[in-house]
């Protein structure tokens, strides 16, 4: 299926709060591959297994959310970002960016979206731990992962720059 797809499909990952969204909106302006928001198309067609009282959010159901993405996914041309990666089967992506924040920063721009103090230590611990990092690593051949750094406006010019310098010389 990779073989024959003529525009890529990518993944940005990574804790939240390392401006993964700003960054496809971003690409997806750059490149004109279509955007997929996955926090939106869980809530739209409600793609969930029930509710985390104790986080106060839903708990995804990875194979409903597969089954949704499949079509479009084989198709190519797709920026997908989510904070989980290792549940996307390996097929659907020819390129996976992990953005990587420092603590400090982090945990400001968390602090900013109102998470509890519990959920803002509990994403900055798991950047520092390189939780997602690690799951890119452990899920995806190393060739097609791309590790940058979100800590300015500046990194995110490069960034898309980067991605989409890529995404142009994409061929198979």
């Amino acid at each position: 299926e990779k073989e024959k797809r003529i525009r890529p499909n990518v993944l940005i990952t990574g804790t939240p709060g390392v401006g993964k969204s700003s960054l496809a909106e971003a690409v997806h302006s750059e490149s004109g591959l279509n955007f997929i928001d996955i926090g939106k198309l869980l809530k739209e067609k409600e793609l969930y297994a029930g509710y985390d009282e104790e986080r106060g959010s839903h708990i995804l159901d990875e194979d409903l959310l597969c089954d949704e993405l499949e079509e479009q996914m084989q198709a190519g041309g797709v920026i997908v970002d989510y904070h989980g990666c290792d549940f996307f089967p390996e097929r659907w992506f020819d390129l996976v960016v992990v953005l990587r924040t420092s603590n400090d920063i982090l945990f400001g721009r968390l602090e900013k979206r109102g998470y509890a103090i519990a959920k803002v230590t509990e994403n900055v611990e798991a950047e520092i731990m390189q939780v997602v990092r690690d799951e890119a690593f452990d899920s995806y051949e190393k060739s097609i992962i791309l590790e940058l750094q979100s800590n300015t406006s500046d990194d995110m010019t490069d960034n898309v720059d980067v991605i989409a310098e890529w995404i142009r010389n994409f061929k198979k």
